[in-house]
């Protein structure tokens, strides 16, 4: 338990949490929408500082971050809690249960990051799994340590966060990928106790500073119109064409049981994005030749994925070896 960051004090010793959107306002011994931030007698407290429900060796591909040290590993963290409510959660084991946990200090998980770092190629520290940014305290303590010991650090996540903390965190973060789950408020509204535009505003923000990549999960008759697709990928157009744009595949998962994505919704939201982008993705989708990064100019093939097996094949530095196009991939 650790006192929260980012709440004020109301009357009758009620406290307003001001770490997301939400802004619950909770009585003494209520708990907000997380399930994590919680008030003990006039004060908001943390209930997951230091508590993992996972830690693991993964390929940095798994989160998916495709131009971000592609072939490493990263040292992924995760707890749990989720301050939105997605009835489509691909996590919900952790993210909208309370899991068996450790104890996993700052410095405990640095120290497994550094021993890893050699022998697998491990880049740093990930935080993922469940929802990063209602662990806020233990993120931002971590990634401070993880900095100063010369690693990289990583958050996947909702992007549901109000401005402030998200700036005074993103100089620790050095990559992202932002879930963008559909590109209405009526979705987030209805499907995940959420909404669009603080989600927007993440990514605008992080962008700037960050190493950023974006995923939509493709739900059938949900979130996968040719239009929304086409408005999604216009604003990301307007922000960067360089953004890679994964679409995952939706299988049927905790309250939702729709019939899992077509083929052909993959391919065609494909197709649609291509029009505007240079990096699409399609994943969840075993054997597709869609999570290959080829050169925008000459269609050079720079990075060859067989699942979670990475080869950079066509890139010289970080330039196409054929036609010599800078490729925006950090290596």
């Amino acid at each position: 338990m650790r006192e929260a960051l980012y709440y004020e004090a109301r009357p009758e010793n009620k406290v307003k949490c001001l770490l997301c959107p939400q802004e619950c306002l909770l009585a003494p011994g209520k708990a907000g929408v997380c399930r994590i931030r919680e008030n003990r007698d006039g004060r908001l407290y943390t209930r997951n500082y230091g508590r993992a429900s996972a830690c693991a060796l993964d390929p940095i591909e798994k989160k998916p971050l495709y131009h971000f040290y592609p072939g490493s590993t990263i040292l992924s963290l995760g707890t749990f809690g989720c301050n939105f409510g997605c009835r489509f959660c691909q996590n919900w084991s952790i993210a909208q249960a309370e899991p068996s946990t450790i104890e996993l200090r700052p410095e405990q998980a640095v120290q497994a990051a550094l021993e890893a770092a050699e022998p697998y190629y491990c880049i740093g520290l990930a935080f993922t799994y469940s929802e990063p940014l209602v662990w806020y305290e233990y993120v931002q303590e971590t990634a401070e340590q993880g900095q100063r010991a010369g690693f990289k650090n990583v958050l996947v996540t909702n992007g549901f966060i109000q401005e402030q903390p998200l700036k005074e965190l993103l100089p620790l973060i050095d990559a992202l990928n932002i879930d963008v789950k559909a590109f209405t408020n009526e979705f987030y509204r209805h499907w995940c106790r959420g909404s669009l535009k603080p989600v927007l505003r993440t990514v605008e923000l992080a962008v700037v500073q960050c190493h950023v990549e974006l995923t939509t999960l493709l739900i059938p008759g949900l979130n996968d119109s040719a239009e929304e697709i086409k408005d999604l990928v216009t604003w990301v157009a307007g922000l960067s064409p360089d953004i890679p744009l994964h679409f995952s595949r939706y299988f049927p998962n905790y309250q939702l049981n729709l019939p899992a994505t077509p083929v052909s919704t993959m391919e065609r939201a494909y197709e649609i994005a291509r029009e505007q982008l240079n990096y699409v993705y399609l994943g969840n989708l075993p054997g597709n030749q869609r999570s290959n990064t080829a050169c925008p100019q000459c269609s050079q093939l720079l990075v060859k994925r067989n699942g979670y097996q990475t080869r950079v094949v066509g890139l010289s530095g970080q330039a196409c070896a054929n036609c010599g196009e800078l490729i925006p991939i950090v290596r």
